[in-house]
């Protein structure tokens, strides 16, 4: 994103930021790979017709062209039809393959080291780190090793427009650290609204209570153990992801295999730790296999998450952390006690806003969600190349469109200006990222539910934001949006 011009808020500057637009352009004239190969199949039958039966035999070709060029220019929920046939495919194989449910097999549990989840989240694997007591999450199809790490700061909005900015330029520091390492696959910054499990309020009391068994103690320890649950607060989670791939001679010059990965991740983890403490964040340890049991079982078993919370050493287990039973359909997701919806910020905002335009989403009361930000850094070489390609595309198109006289669009020359800004942004040192948003909304019953996500989207209109429901990848979603696991959707 790039700065423009101060706005005077009080007696400091306080910097409105724009985003990049997301990039619509294609291979040619707009079209992407599979619209220009559907278009070139309705222009093989066309010619292919008029060449065989001439124009009689336009009434048999006719169906196909229109069926091409329906799937290539008719679009539904932002989408082209096109775009809708692998999702559409992949339900239904899923649909006849009897993978939209899961069930968990009390009697036949997960091997040692799983984190026992469904769906393609199946694979993943929990190492411990001895050195540092975190719990490393991997995944042996993408080659990756997380670590997770929870967060606390003040109400960002409550802050003066000094220390606001001040903030933002720290945050911005920590994300180019992770751009200038080279090895990070991911990074994940998770914020949730919770039931507050009172457990604060609980040791609060027993460290500063009487103790004793007076009218008035006893009654302020039950109010304490009645008000507590009662309330909602936010809590906050990092995860890094570490490219196993890109790492490779590190980790072989660490002694390789896991001992390797968990040396590597761990000098990884300490700058982002020194990062945030730069940044006035104030990180915790990394998350113990039992911290990290507590938030998978919340995020599927929302009821039961605050209790576990209060409890000790009970639910926390990872092998035991998983749902009992998972059921998807086409617009939402059901675990154990909850529904659940995810949508996709499709749109930032276009125009110039201020830090903290956020605030009506992850602000918004009663109502229980998670927002996640994944960042996937880019090596400032691949950013480059990626940058010169969009440039290439985009001026060649323009000189085809002007060549054929078809009138600029606003769009993409609102696009182009944005590559020249990121380019200038990589030039000055700053890194690039690509950022995806998400939104998981969880509640008790389908009509709250709805109710859930027409204000999470009310919400998001007011910040400026665009928001889809990712139909028909709802369980994938969930598990990118809800878990702090660094999955992609």
């Amino acid at each position: 994103m790039s700065t423009t011009n101060a706005a005077r808020s009080g007696d400091y500057d306080l910097q409105p930021v724009k985003f990049s637009r997301l990039a619509r352009r294609g291979i040619l004239f707009g079209l992407t790979v599979s619209q220009l190969i559907v278009v070139g199949l309705g222009a093989v039958t066309l010619v292919f017709s008029l060449y065989v039966g001439g124009g009689a035999s336009l009434v048999v070709a006719l169906p196909v062209i229109l069926c091409c060029s329906a799937l290539a220019w008719v679009g539904m929920e932002g989408r082209k039809l096109i775009q809708w046939l692998p999702i559409v495919g992949v339900w239904l194989w899923r649909s006849t393959a009897g993978q939209l449910i899961y069930r968990c097999r009390v009697v036949a549990p997960r091997p040692v080291g799983t984190l026992a989840l469904p769906g393609d989240a199946a694979r993943l694997r929990q190492w411990l780190d001895a050195e540092t007591g975190a719990v490393m999450v991997h995944d042996p199809h993408r080659s990756t090793l997380t670590a997770i790490v929870a967060v606390s700061h003040p109400a960002f909005i409550l802050l003066d427009p000094l220390e606001q900015e001040r903030r933002v330029t720290g945050w911005s520091r920590v994300l180019a650290t992770a751009c200038r390492s080279g090895r990070i696959a991911s990074l994940q910054v998770m914020e949730r609204t919770l039931p507050d499990s009172g457990k604060g309020l609980t040791e609060w009391w027993h460290q500063h209570g009487s103790g004793d068994d007076t009218f008035t103690a006893t009654t302020y320890g039950e109010l304490i153990d009645r008000a507590g649950p009662a309330g909602e607060r936010h809590a906050s989670t990092i995860s890094l992801s570490l490219n196993l791939k890109t790492a490779n001679r590190a980790i072989r010059a660490a002694g390789g295999g896991n001992r390797g990965a968990t040396a590597v991740l761990r000098q990884e983890m300490s700058t982002i730790i020194a990062a945030l403490r730069s940044a006035d964040l104030a990180p915790s340890d990394w998350l113990a296999p039992g911290e990290l049991a507590i938030i998978l079982r919340g995020a599927y078993d929302p009821d039961v998450g605050a209790a576990l919370e209060r409890h000790g050493d009970i639910g926390r287990d990872l092998a035991t952390a998983g749902p009992v039973a998972v059921t998807e359909s086409w617009a939402m997701l059901r675990s154990d006690s909850a529904h659940h919806c995810v949508l996709w910020i499709s749109e930032w905002p276009r125009s110039l806003v201020f830090p903290g335009f956020l605030a009506p989403v992850l602000l918004s009361s009663g109502i229980r969600r998670t927002f996640t930000l994944l960042y996937t850094p880019l090596r400032t070489d691949q950013a480059a190349r990626d940058i010169r390609k969009k440039k290439t595309e985009y001026v060649s198109d323009a000189a085809q469109r002007q060549r054929i006289g078809q009138i600029e669009d606003a769009q993409h020359s609102a696009e182009y200006q944005d590559v020249l800004q990121q380019e200038a942004d990589l030039t000055a040192g700053h890194g690039i990222l690509r950022v995806t948003g998400l939104i998981a909304v969880s509640a008790g019953d389908p009509d709250e539910l709805e109710r859930a996500v027409a204000d999470i989207e009310q919400a998001a209109i007011q910040a400026s934001c665009e928001t889809r429901r990712l139909w028909g990848q709802q369980a994938q979603a969930f598990t990118a949006a809800a878990l702090p696991l660094c999955r992609h959707v």
